[in-house]
């Protein structure tokens, strides 16, 4: 994602019911020279706007909590419209892009909107559920069918599977294989069942694993699938076997939502998930919040055990102190430690500076209606193209196209400076019609237009020292400035789905404004997102644990020595 942030003019505070503007005054500070990780106490080259608050300066335990949020995402904006609208607590949120959402965004060109990824809305989190509908009026949802396949040899096998549609896509033949193939999966299980591989096959037996499963993946993490762990594979098909898939097959119930991956329907916002939060926003500055965009954020000042102040950055290099009692930051974790000053101790800067990401990009081709497909999305599992996964907008809702046309969306799973990457857009735009024309989807001379989308740091990439490096950023926020609080995706280094972003910022804003002590960092991942159902009970807790998706730990020796990922942090680009 793009985590540049915003220069603010002032802070709003709420007291006795009335929220008050403070003229902001100009004040001599540090500044921090392009490129450092901290901020250089003691070195004046520049002016520092300074936003003056008084309840801010204040040592009363009673003082108004002032609240400067970092990032406009999910996270971000559910927590300062949280505040705002439970506890009558203003904040101030500074985006460093041009677009609300994060990675949740609505991307728009030339009339055509773009969801990067393709985002259902389908939750078992009650509170996420009621927000979104609090957020979004009733009218503004569409009820979608979900219908996604794999596009396998030319054919497309439908997802989740069908009975006829598998013997129609395998043919005769090599269903009664795969059917085989499973039997002596039960009988001769693989010896090694430690990687995902080894995992799947045991369940799935050999031949479907290598039609559903092996190719795409590999698409996906960018290695072999066996050097991907087993408990990878335990989290993703939770609830999910052969037998399972094969009962689905042959009694597909309507609106399966007992296992997530089987879900036939879901919510989704008629204008793509970025009109949630454009609504948000607009929802949180009507209550007196300030969502501020351009600008980045260069510096977090702290003194005495706790942050006081965010220092950011206008696009016209005017710099802007924010006074606060509070920082909520949903920017990568590794950038907030960089941020520091004075600076976080080496330990945890090198933890930050250790922190890797996996990145994403979109190419998006306008191409006649009856030229498309009516899949939300399909999997391509053709090793003879780099796509791998593709999307047609006009499936997901007809607002986001034109009349008599749709976009389809080829998404590349990449690394930020890799080969894909770097192309030119060009040259990306050029590929995805050359590979359409591969898969034989489309002609290559009905593709309109294109554009080309990208979004680094889309998912946190774990390799087998991220578990400890963020303990040690975490440890060092504790004893330094336990006011930070990290919420969302990169903000946690967590692979959260957007549901489980806003729960984490909805418990962390009640920390703040009611004392309450949530440890977000100990919602786990995935402990009741798969499971079959959830109790019979009002208990508002229910369903709250869960936040998101997990992904495979990788070690960084199965990618070569000149791979993004293993260079130096400040020698890619951000």
């Amino acid at each position: 994602m793009k985590w540049l942030e915003v220069q603010l003019e002032l802070l709003v505070g709420h007291a006795g019911g009335q929220r008050a503007r403070y003229p902001a005054v100009v004040t001599a500070a540090s500044h921090q020279a392009p490129g450092r990780a901290c901020i250089d106490t003691g070195q004046v080259p520049g002016a520092v706007r300074r936003v003056e608050l008084p309840s801010v300066m204040s040592s009363s335990d009673h003082a108004t909590p002032h609240v400067v949020v970092i990032g406009a995402g999910p996270a971000g904006l559910t927590a300062a419209y949280q505040l705002a609208t439970r506890y009558g607590i203003a904040s101030t949120v500074l985006e460093a892009d041009s677009v609300v959402g994060g990675i949740s965004r609505t991307v728009e060109r030339d009339g055509w909107r773009f969801d990067i990824g393709g985002h259902r809305f389908f939750t078992k989190v009650k509170e996420v559920e009621a927000l979104w509908h609090e957020i979004l009026a009733d009218e503004d949802f569409l009820l979608r069918p979900r219908m996604s396949r794999v596009f396998l040899n030319g054919k497309y096998m439908d997802y989740p599977l069908r009975a006829g549609n598998v013997l129609k896509t395998l043919g005769l033949v090599e269903s009664f294989r795969v059917v085989g193939s499973y039997a002596w999966a039960r009988v001769r299980p693989p010896k090694d069942q430690t990687n995902y591989e080894g995992w799947l096959v045991a369940r799935f037996g050999r031949r479907l694993y290598g039609h559903v499963f092996k190719t795409y993946t590999e698409k996906l993490w960018g290695v072999p699938v066996d050097k991907l762990p087993s408990d990878f594979a335990a989290q993703r098909v939770k609830n999910l076997s052969f037998m399972s898939a094969a009962i689905n097959a042959v009694l597909p119930k309507r609106n399966q939502k007992d296992i997530t991956s089987l879900i036939e329907e879901f919510q989704y916002p008629k204008y793509g998930p970025g009109m949630m939060w454009e609504r948000c926003r607009d929802l949180l500055e009507a209550e007196g919040g300030r969502v501020l965009m351009n600008t980045r954020v260069v510096g977090i000042r702290h003194e005495g055990g706790r942050a006081v102040a965010v220092i950011s950055e206008g696009a016209d290099g005017e710099r802007t102190e924010h006074p606060c009692t509070h920082v909520i930051s949903s920017m990568p974790i590794s950038h907030l430690l960089q941020a520091m000053d004075p600076p976080a101790s080496d330990v945890a800067v090198r933890a930050a500076g250790d922190l890797r990401y996996r990145d994403f990009l979109t190419v998006a081709l306008v191409v006649p209606e009856d030229c498309s497909f009516p899949d939300n999305w399909i999997y391509v599992h053709s090793k003879e193209v780099g796509v791998g996964r593709i999307q047609n907008f006009g499936s997901w809702s007809p607002y986001l196209v034109k009349e008599g046309r749709t976009c389809l969306g080829l998404e590349f799973f990449v690394f930020e400076g890799d080969e894909t990457w770097t192309r030119s857009d060009e040259d990306l735009i050029e590929q995805g019609k050359r590979e359409l024309g591969i898969l034989g989807l489309v002609d290559p001379d009905v593709v309109e237009s294109g554009y080309v989308v990208r979004m680094p740091k889309a998912y946190p990439f774990y390799d087998e020292h991220y578990k400890a490096n963020v303990a040690r950023i975490v440890e060092w926020l504790d004893d330094c400035a336990p006011n930070v609080h990290p919420v969302g995706r990169n903000g946690m280094h967590r692979y959260n789905n957007q549901d489980h972003s806003m729960l984490t910022a909805m418990l962390t804003a009640e920390n703040i404004a009611t004392g309450s002590t949530h440890d977000v960092w100990s919602v786990n991942v995935e402990e009741e997102y798969h499971e079959e159902g959830a109790a019979d009970t009002d208990s508002p807790r229910v369903g709250t644990r869960g936040t998101g998706r997990d992904a495979p730990v990788i070690s960084r020796e199965h990618y070569g020595a000149d791979h993004p990922l293993n260079r130096p942090a400040d020698s890619v680009s951000e």
